[in-house]
């Protein structure tokens, strides 16, 4: 193979094998990562799953599982005495308006909604 001189090289031929190089080098590495999709294509045709290089492979987890079954809405069962927009269904973290509450002294009890009330405060929203 001959040997290139390239410090005694002119600017205008080092950038044209600049060129070719870069050309070769992106054609390879089309041509390799082609082959590896192919390969890759090949050994999950056993598993029934197709994943290609860039798709994301963490995301077919999620594709996997089934849909969210629906829960019941659940209607407020303990209400604010200051605002009385802010409600809790009783699940769940306790809300700060009655964490600061029962801290000041009040009870649990007192927040509550009486049962015939819970269902039209619950439909308001």
């Amino acid at each position: 193979m001959k040997e290139l001189d390239l410090e005694a090289m002119p600017l205008d031929d080092l950038w044209t094998l600049h060129e070719a190089i870069s050309k070769l080098l992106a054609e390879r590495i089309i041509a390799e990562k082609q082959q590896l999709e192919a390969r890759l294509l090949q050994l999950n045709r056993g598993t029934g799953t197709r994943r290609s290089i860039g798709n994301g492979l963490a995301s077919d987890k999620a594709k996997d599982k089934s849909p969210r079954r629906k829960y019941p809405k659940v209607l407020p069962k303990y209400q604010s005495t200051t605002p009385p927009f802010e409600t809790w269904s009783g699940r769940g973290k306790r809300p700060l308006w009655l964490v600061s509450a029962l801290k000041s002294g009040g009870k649990i009890e007192d927040f509550e909604i009486a049962r015939a009330a819970r269902g039209k405060i619950g439909a308001g929203r």
